[in-house]
């Protein structure tokens, strides 16, 4: 079982998705979303293959889950998992 971490852009990337619903006046939609998420997230401590390889960086190492409307992007090393970023799905991953 690996261990989870969060990068600081993460940790940003979900700080953003609940101050964007708070912005609309529906901040339960974006507290529901954020903890959809860490659950989501969490399975990976025992499965950490679950993810798909990012298409962008063909990385085995690189993969993301894909949480509508979230692509949850993760690293896995030799014994962490690392949570990069939580982005919207139709957003692409800059790859410079």
């Amino acid at each position: 079982m690996k261990s989870i971490e969060f990068a600081e852009s993460a940790l940003c990337d979900l700080e953003d998705v609940l101050a964007w619903y708070a912005g609309q006046q529906v901040p339960e939609v974006g507290e529901r979303l954020v903890r959809e998420v860490v659950v989501r997230i969490e399975q990976l401590s025992e499965h950490p293959e679950s993810g798909r390889i990012v298409p962008e960086f063909d990385v085995k190492t690189i993969r993301e889950l894909i949480h509508p409307p979230f692509r949850i992007v993760y690293r896995i090393d030799s014994t962490k998992i690392w949570i990069i970023r939580v982005w919207r799905s139709e957003r692409l991953l800059n790859l410079t």
